[in-house]
């Protein structure tokens, strides 16, 4: 699961939005941000293997992020960031710190067995990946539940609903891009590219939350019967 995994981050902002999209958006796939940074350094392991079916990934050992515990720490310690740095209310730092859970739940949709219950316990997946049609219409399917709900909240507060269009365009495009390019050659550059993918997609949802509040604050100062 790729861009599926931002649909939490989507209903998070739409059911608490007083945390900043962009963290959200962090959250999500904060879980896989680590994994890059591991797998560049070879602390967790990764293989492809060409023949499998929807995706190619082998993922051999990554207890430090996708184990249940691994997760686990890595949702209470964005939670308590989140509190900290950002200043966010308690509840909503509780969303960040749930959306970045989620990330290991939806894993354990489409993974094959690889995710590790325990450290150096029995692994769990329920293989989606198998299925690769499938797969791709949860992911999908996640992400336009999630968008429109987050589109609904927003025209209910009386904002515009084109952050919601545009972001939701970013992500489906980036889906396709990632669908149609060909496999990065080895681990390093694999991370480098998830690692890279990751973060733009976070500097993209900061950017249009603060194209969207510019454009609010504009209307605002707008006199009337201008």
């Amino acid at each position: 699961m790729f861009v599926g995994h931002y649909a939490a981050a989507l209903a998070a902002k739409a059911a608490e939005p007083r945390a900043p999209l962009w963290s959200y958006v962090a959250a999500a796939q904060l879980v896989d941000i680590g994994w890059s940074g591991l797998i560049m350094t070879g602390a967790e392991r990764v293989s492809f293997d060409p023949h499998l079916p929807g995706s190619a990934l082998v993922l051999e050992h990554m207890p430090w992020t996708h184990s249940l515990p691994g997760a686990l720490a890595w949702a209470v310690g964005a939670a308590l960031l989140a509190r900290w740095a950002l200043k966010v209310p308690p509840r909503a730092a509780v969303f960040v710190g749930a959306v970045v859970f989620s990330h290991w739940l939806l894993d354990l949709v489409v993974h094959r067995p690889d995710l590790a219950l325990w450290f150096g316990g029995p692994k769990v997946g329920f293989g989606l990946w198998n299925i690769p049609v499938a797969e791709q219409a949860v992911e999908i399917g996640l992400l336009a539940i999630a968008g429109a709900a987050w589109t609904a909240e927003r025209v209910r507060a009386g904002q515009s609903a084109w952050p919601a269009a545009a972001f939701l365009t970013f992500l489906v495009t980036l889906q396709i891009v990632a669908m149609l390019l060909p496999p990065a050659g080895g681990t390093v550059a694999m991370g480098a590219n998830a690692l890279a993918a990751y973060l733009l997609t976070t500097a993209i949802a900061a950017l249009v939350e603060r194209r969207a509040r510019s454009a609010a604050a504009c209307l605002r100062d707008e006199p009337a019967g201008a």
